[in-house]
């Protein structure tokens, strides 16, 4: 009969011990120490941030007066204080030699509409001389658009799909 006391004292010991231990895995165990009360971290803390001391001011924005300082710069090519009229026609010079094909000068209307025409004539796919409604949309101006931030890459259409809806 002791055999049988000692068995179930020994079986009350054994679930006491399991509980406890079960009941100490289960506590949470906080990894991140508990901020001091005051505020401030010692500076030999091995664990203190050094953006904990950083200024949580807004980003620096360029105001209107620095994009037309950077304007300015861009346009005083000699870095003297003024824009000449030589210095803010430069630009212009450069677009009007582009499109002065033969260079005498003279800018002909061939000359200026060399672009629109070109857009013309591949645009005209049945050499009619003529645009109908589908090759006129084709002439349309595609603009950039400007990029988005901090969106995720759009998602691969399917190949297959792709050409089913081009056939329809």
């Amino acid at each position: 009969m002791w055999r049988y006391m000692v068995g179930g004292a020994a079986t009350l010991v054994l679930v006491a011990a399991g509980f406890f231990l079960v009941k100490t895995m289960a506590e949470p165990q906080s990894v991140i120490p508990n901020a001091p009360a005051t505020g401030e971290v010692a500076p030999d803390d091995p664990l203190a941030s050094p953006m904990r001391f950083a200024a949580k001011d807004a980003p620096p924005t360029a105001t209107e007066l620095s994009k037309e300082e950077k304007r300015f710069n861009r346009y005083d090519k000699d870095k003297n204080g003024a824009v000449s009229k030589p210095e803010y026609l430069a630009s212009r010079q450069k677009a009007y030699a582009k499109l002065d094909a033969n260079g005498d000068g003279v800018l002909s209307f061939d000359e200026y509409a060399v672009k629109t025409v070109l857009k013309f004539t591949k645009a005209d796919g049945d050499k009619t001389s003529g645009l109908n409604r589908t090759e006129f949309s084709t002439t349309r101006v595609i603009r950039k658009s400007k990029p988005k931030l901090n969106c995720p890459p759009e998602r691969q259409s399917d190949p297959a799909a792709a050409e089913g809806d081009a056939d329809a």
